[in-house]
């Protein structure tokens, strides 16, 4: 029969029973199970696979699906003695907490944060109220009593948060009592309402709810016969785990698992020819390959691979659209000014060194960049093209090089910072201060850029309530991001970057060598160095342009010193002169 590509199939009996397209991961079940890991935490990006792979687990270990091996006959599962005789023996408890998040209401502020972290209690809730129903025919047998079926009943979504972090682990006891066998426990996108706290500021309250949840269900439940949890990040063990010693983490820098979860290129190259895309190889390549999983490189996002063949072979960033990436967009957005030219660089196709450290920690965030680029790493936007090789005598972590993973990826980022300066009317301001900025018109260059700054400031605050000092830089290098991403076809934009006897903070090289030529200086009133008003600062700005003889580079290069522009931008508070 005909193989249907179509999307949004993540149930693995569905996708059989439809004859949906499908790479044969099953031999994931055999390696899962040989390792023998109590409880098992795989972390890869979204969309690559977790859910249906959660969901081929179900359908082989489940005893719901004793009678359907037919689901799993011709796969490479079944070629195995052993598991075959393992297909439906178990009870098998299946969540997943992709839903489970707050409902945040961004227009009413932050003093919704106790309502956000009581909202997404609610909807985890929800999730335990749907998995009870599933099984509430059992409360009919004579192996339970009153007691139980009252407790059963109980289970509400307005029920406790006590009763809520160990009703998992009594539904294990429940169904070991009706079916002999203990359970395999599931959860799938585990780290989603992590994510959302974390955006939304509720972090550590949620922290409290779920490392109550996970202890009872995966280190206090002697019902369990094995956990496994995915998500995209590993949350640091002193977050949620730390009573979890028993379990086994495999993020995408572990060789265990690598194959299972996405596409290697020998299977994205056979399906492109089996669905008549085979002459599309090497720009598939060049959109969707880059992800490396342990020493396992050019591995393709499932999705991206079944969104083009389902759309006749059609170039898009299906992977980077799929999701508001609220988090990455957060983080670059809020993030300090180093982050930002590094981003910068990554735009420009360059690499940079940073030290991974998998376990994430989401308090760190605000001040640590290398927590930054290691949660890029997981949820796939960076990978790793080289590492600073081993020394037994090292104390620190090693030094990564990454790039963005992919075009598709690098489509998305210039995206997300075009989005910066979006909505409403801010790109139309924005547009008119960069003509303005051509046709050398200061005055509106000014009413523009406080415009812009007066829109967009917010957006950059850390939410840490930054001095006025940082508040200003946060913006400007956002600022300058947006120049990089607008401006690109016309003009090389340039940041700190050394020249002359210092260091200039903008620099636009025009393409065309005919065009003019911008140098920006960037300062914030400073009242300790006798400015008291922004026209003070904005003169500092240009004796240093002057003094440390920023334009030496571009004279350098062949411009004429009269196509030249030099600029100062003076800020304080989210006012702005510009001369």
């Amino acid at each position: 029969m005909r193989v249907k590509h179509a999307l949004g199939y993540q149930n693995y009996e569905k996708m059989m029973d439809n004859h949906i397209f499908y790479v044969d991961k099953t031999d994931f079940l055999r390696e899962w199970w040989d390792n023998a890991d109590e409880v098992t935490l795989i972390t890869r990006p979204r969309r690559f696979g977790k859910t249906l792979n959660m969901s081929t687990v179900e359908c082989f270990f489940s005893n719901q699906y004793k009678e359907k091996s037919y689901l799993f006959e011709g796969k490479k599962v079944w070629e195995n003695e052993e598991m075959r005789r393992l297909h439906g023996e178990f009870p098998v408890i299946f969540m997943s907490f992709a839903g489970a998040k707050s409902g945040y209401n961004a227009e009413a502020g932050g003093e919704e944060s106790l309502d956000c972290i009581e909202s997404m209690k609610t909807a985890v809730k929800k999730i335990i109220v749907r998995t009870y129903k599933e099984f509430s025919d059992m409360m009919k047998s004579d192996l339970f009593d009153d007691d139980d079926r009252e407790y059963y009943a109980s289970i509400r979504k307005d029920m406790p948060d006590e009763a809520a972090a160990t009703s998992i682990s009594i539904l294990s006891t429940y169904l070991e009592k009706y079916y002999g066998k203990k359970v395999i426990i599931l959860l799938d996108e585990y780290d989603t309402p992590m994510q959302e706290a974390w955006v939304y500021g509720y972090w550590n309250k949620a922290v409290a709810f779920f490392r109550s949840f996970f202890v009872n269900t995966f280190k206090d439940n002697k019902s369990m016969e094995r956990g496994l949890i995915t998500g995209i990040t590993r949350i640091s063990k002193e977050s949620i785990f730390s009573e979890l010693n028993h379990l086994k983490v495999v993020t995408t820098t572990s060789n265990k698992y690598a194959l299972s979860f996405g596409f290697t290129e020998q299977e994205v190259f056979d399906a492109l020819d089996d669905a008549g895309f085979g002459s599309e190889k090497e720009m598939v390549k060049k959109w969707y390959d880059g992800f490396t999983f342990g020493r396992y490189t050019d591995i393709y996002n499932p999705w991206s691979i079944a969104a083009f063949m389902e759309n006749d072979a059609k170039y898009e960033a299906y992977w980077a659209n799929t999701s508001a990436n609220s988090l990455v967009n957060s983080l670059i957005q809020r993030g300090s000014k180093a982050v930002k030219r590094t981003v910068e660089d990554l735009l420009a196709g360059k690499s940079f060194q940073a030290r991974i450290d998998e376990q994430i920690v989401f308090n760190q965030l605000e001040g640590n960049e290398d927590a930054v680029w290691s949660l890029l790493l997981a949820t796939g936007y960076l990978k790793v093209i080289d590492t600073e090789p081993f020394s037994g005598d090292r104390e620190n972590e090693p030094y990564y090089t990454l790039v963005l993973t992919n075009r598709e990826v690098r489509m998305m980022f210039k995206n997300m910072v075009k989005g910066w300066f979006s909505g409403d009317s801010v790109q139309t301001v924005y547009n008119d201060f960069i003509q303005a900025m051509l046709d050398d018109n200061v005055r509106m260059m000014n009413a523009f850029m406080n415009k812009v700054a007066l829109h967009t400031f917010s957006s950059f605050d850390s939410g840490n309530k930054p001095s006025e000092e940082a508040e200003p830089e946060r913006f400007y290098h956002g600022f300058v991001l947006g120049m990089v991403v607008n401006m690109a076809d016309a003009y090389e934009v340039r940041s700190n970057r050394e020249s002359g006897f210092g260091r200039y903070d903008v620099m636009l090289e025009p393409r065309n060598q005919d065009g003019k030529a911008f140098i920006f200086e960037f300062k914030v009133l400073n009242p300790y160095e006798d400015e008291q008003t922004l026209a003070d600062t904005l003169a500092a700005a240009h004796r240093q342009i002057e003094e440390k003889k920023y334009e030496t580079e571009l004279i350098a290069r062949g411009f004429a010193p009269e196509r030249i522009r030099k600029y100062g931008f003076a800020f304080q508070g989210k006012q702005c002169l510009i001369g």
